[in-house]
């Protein structure tokens, strides 16, 4: 087995490209608040490439990519950890104080509890464990479940509730807060709406099959429409066949088990979906986490799990599988996925990729991460997507080949025990997906692929410009924002509904304890003057709350909006693969 995948022992990896070993995934060497800059650029000159004021420490194998490919993670400022964790501090020791008050009854406890009489039982409720709960994350629980009352697309409604005990419940005041901006629904391509041609073809089917199917797909449940779907999705794909199912998290998790169990080896990466990660605990398999996004942390498992084999037996394992998705929803980043394609060829391990947020929204025909790439959808065993974000609808499907659809028929708990899709849901993705596609004899499709693309990049740039810690890759819609402070997780999305935009706000444990934020989706469906006024709130609030803490000065772009050097990001096909970026 060879120590490593470099030139001097791997050649011709895919296609005559040699595969470098990279470094990414390292922590930077320079002091704190250093950007952590992955970026492949290729230019024919084959000159090496650095982008301005940003520090890179990595080196990629750039011969495997035909387009740039910039992500940024933006190291957390050493002051802004240290008041981050004091202020958690402060929040724990209080929370025990306001546990020890409620134990001696002085003040009131509103989570449920153990009776007296049901003590000697094994508990149903672990106070520790609910610590987090009912000491944090209650005192800022305004910030989600905020019912609407309107199509979730650019702009929504939002029911005004309040509460007179401090988020343990909620009264509705009776009034509606209008035309609430919406920076935080998966409407990547804006099909999230009650008129058009998808409603209308939707509404069309409720009146020929009904809303429910009343069975299961191997029972009486198997409609036309259900047919028509998953050829369409098997086109669209590139593959030889696909699947549809119901619900987008079962997806995952009632077919990883159909795929893998004991004697397998799953490789999974660290930042994974909570779908991936359950499917990948019930298959019974042997689960080994990566480093999100790091082909060496993937590589070294690769090679010690053909090196080593199983525990204890050390045989082969009956097979190896690597989980990633296409885009991670809270990082915004890009999976390496020529890189890992490459990784699993040479160890002939198997690959499942998760679209979830990248089918419709990345590629220059919506294809996903595989067509943003440029690559071969035969390369990638399993793909998997759903149909909840870009196609403004609900369910999952899988793709492939057609022994492998044929297998998961007759083994995916999905498939055998749930009812079948309702037959409106998949007249909404039929309809969206023909549009993307271009086969409804419009350019509807191509121009929202194209606005996404626009609006993504004009967002990033002008966050950046502004001071923000924005994550993720340049191409990504979903635009992570850092907060860090727990204070600032319920201030930042309460001052920002006072301003009409609605936003998502995350923290712990949701992400690192250090790294709490705020998660942005850009639409399609977004017009300039929507993302001007969301931008401009975005900055008063963050000089407010005092949340610009980027180190690096970002000039503003003296070229109109969309530029020339922004449109190579968009159409890169006639640059080919030549150089790595180095320091």
């Amino acid at each position: 087995m060879p120590p490593s995948m470099t030139e001097s022992s791997v050649n011709k990896l895919i296609n005559g490209d040699v595969c470098h070993r990279t470094a990414n995934g390292k922590k930077s060497s320079g002091r704190n608040g250093f950007v952590k800059n992955h970026c492949l650029f290729q230019q024919p000159q084959q000159k090496k490439y650095r982008r301005p004021s940003e520090k890179n420490n990595h080196v990629h194998n750039a011969s495997l990519y035909n387009k740039p490919f910039v992500e940024q993670f933006e190291e957390t400022p050493l002051f802004v950890a240290v008041l981050t964790y004091v202020g958690y501090g402060i929040l724990t020791i209080f929370g025990y104080l306001r546990d020890f008050l409620r134990n001696w009854g002085i003040e009131k406890c509103h989570l449920a509890r153990e009776r007296d009489e049901q003590k000697d039982f094994v508990p149903l409720y672990q106070d520790f464990e609910n610590f987090y709960t009912r000491n944090l994350y209650m005192r800022i629980r305004d910030n989600w479940n905020r019912p609407i009352c309107s199509v979730p697309g650019a702009k929504m409604d939002l029911v005004e509730r309040t509460s007179k005990d401090y988020n343990w419940t909620f009264e509705h005041t009776g009034k509606v807060v209008k035309d609430v901006i919406n920076m935080g629904s998966y409407n990547y391509l804006g099909f999230a709406e009650n008129t058009g041609r998808c409603a209308d073809s939707a509404t069309g089917s409720t009146h020929k099959y009904g809303v429910g199917v009343g069975s299961t797909r191997s029972e009486m449940g198997n409609l036309d429409i259900h047919e028509e779907l998953e050829q369409l999705v098997a086109r669209f794909l590139g593959v030889e066949s696909s699947m549809a199912f119901g619900m987008g998290f079962a997806t995952n998790s009632m077919n990883i088990p159909a795929l893998a169990g004991k004697g397998c080896l799953i490789l999974s990466d660290e930042l994974n979906h909570a779908s991936l990660v359950l499917g990948a605990r019930l298959s019974g398999a042997t689960i080994r986490v990566f480093k999100h996004n790091n082909m060496v942390s993937l590589e070294k498992l690769l090679r010690d799990a053909i090196v080593h084999g199983q525990p204890r037996t050390h045989r082969p394992w009956k097979k190896i599988l690597i989980l990633v998705e296409g885009i991670y929803s809270m990082e915004g980043s890009i999976v390496r996925l020529p890189e890992v394609i490459a990784l699993k060829k040479h160890y002939k391990a198997y690959l499942y990729l998760d679209e979830a947020h990248s089918i419709g929204a990345l590629g220059p025909r919506g294809g996903g991460v595989v067509d943003y790439f440029g690559l071969d959808p035969k390369d990638v065993d399993i793909m998997m997507g759903t149909f909840t974000k870009s196609f403004g609808a609900a369910g999952g499907y899988i793709g492939g080949k057609r022994e492998l659809i044929d297998y998961l028929r007759s083994h995916s708990h999905s498939s055998i025990y749930a009812t079948a899709m309702s037959p409106p849901v998949s007249q909404q993705i039929i309809t969206s997906m023909k549009i993307i596609m271009g086969e409804d004899d419009t350019t509807l499709g191509a121009e929202r692929l194209k606005q996404l693309s626009e609006n993504t990049i004009y967002f990033r740039r002008k966050l950046r410009e502004m001071g923000f810690i924005i994550y993720g890759n340049d191409d990504s819609p979903v635009v992570p924002m850092m907060l860090y402070m727990p204070a600032k997780i319920g201030a930042f999305g309460r001052e920002m509904v006072k301003r009409n935009i609605g936003t998502v706000v995350v923290g712990f444990p949701a992400t690192p304890i250090i790294e709490s934020r705020a998660r942005f989706c850009v639409s399609a469906a977004h017009t300039r003057d929507m993302l001007d006024t969301a931008l401009e709130a975005i900055s008063e609030v963050g000089d407010v709350l005092q949340l610009k803490y980027s180190r690096h000065h970002h000039f503003p772009s003296s070229l109109g909006p969309w530029s020339s050097a922004e449109s190579l990001l968009l159409e890169p096909s006639h640059v080919k693969p030549s150089c790595h970026i180095t320091n």
